[in-house]
């Protein structure tokens, strides 16, 4: 049976980050709030534990969970290359709803799923999140919700859906401050490409970046994913554009979709769509 702590009393939430630290050092799924949404975790350096993940959230593995940590400097460990602009989006919006996706550091020892070398990370706005993630290092961390299903926005609706089974403990936090998840921008090319609007608007990506090239989508049928603003957009790259706009970029003239088709060719950047 999962145990379930009420991170409004302090001795609680004291105990309750204690218990969820040794259960992810253990290999363990662990619930906890973040700025978005409610999230379900574990180490991200154990790669059965990161399977149960996938498994219990009803996902295979081409839809890789984003990396969630406790510093910028957390970060940085992880990532090869933060391209040009990866530093400064991380002073300007982190601790906060950005998830970015950048080229792994080739030797690290995990397996997050099919991520073709790249990962998503974040470091959320919220500070019990963020005193587990101290405690534990680096997290694994997906949408707290069974794949399909709407995201959980208090500790009852991740329970609902994921049981005391397979979730070892469940922080509660209360009512998360936002049901809109992180905005994911791809960092791996010259000019930053946006994979889901979220909470940061392209507007602010832009005031830091310069240029950024919208999100592209491919017309198909609506699941329960993206219903609740949780979907994943196609691995191809190959979509119409945003609503946004698409105005030229500075490569090469070329306009945003032609350059975020070319820039997606082949590849998958790693990073669960549902987001936390």
């Amino acid at each position: 049976m999962s145990r379930i702590y009420d991170c409004a009393d302090d001795t609680a939430r004291k105990d309750g980050v204690t218990d969820a630290a040794s259960a992810v050092r253990r290999g363990d799924l662990v619930v906890m709030p973040t700025d978005t949404v409610y999230g379900i975790g574990t180490d991200a350096f154990n790669p059965t534990a990161v399977a149960r993940l996938l498994e219990t959230k009803g996902r295979g593995r081409d839809m890789p969970p984003p990396v969630l940590v406790g510093s910028m400097r957390a970060a940085t460990a992880l990532v090869d290359d933060l391209g040009n602009h990866g530093r400064d989006l991380m002073e300007e919006f982190w601790p906060g709803p950005l998830t970015l996706v950048c080229n792994a550091t080739p030797s690290l020892s995990w397996d997050l799923g099919d991520t073709k070398g790249t990962v998503g990370v974040r470091m959320p706005m919220d500070p019990v999140a963020l005193e587990l993630l101290k405690e534990t290092g680096p997290m694994a961390v997906s949408s707290a919700n069974k794949s399909g299903q709407s995201s959980a926005v208090r500790v009852e609706e991740a329970v609902e859906q994921l049981g005391e089974e397979d979730v070892a403990v469940y922080l509660d936090g209360g009512e998360t401050d936002s049901e809109v998840p992180s905005t994911i921008v791809d960092l791996t090319y010259a000019v930053p490409r946006v994979l889901r609007q979220g909470a940061v608007s392209i507007e602010q990506l832009r005031s830091v970046c310069g240029t950024v090239i919208g999100e592209l989508r491919k017309p198909k049928k609506r699941t329960g994913d993206e219903a609740d603003g949780t979907a994943e957009p196609a691995a191809d790259g190959t979509a119409e554009p945003a609503a946004d706009g698409t105005a030229e970029s500075a490569a090469g003239g070329k306009t945003e979709a032609e350059t975020a088709e070319k820039a997606s060719e082949g590849r998958s950047s790693g990073g669960d769509r549902s987001d936390d």
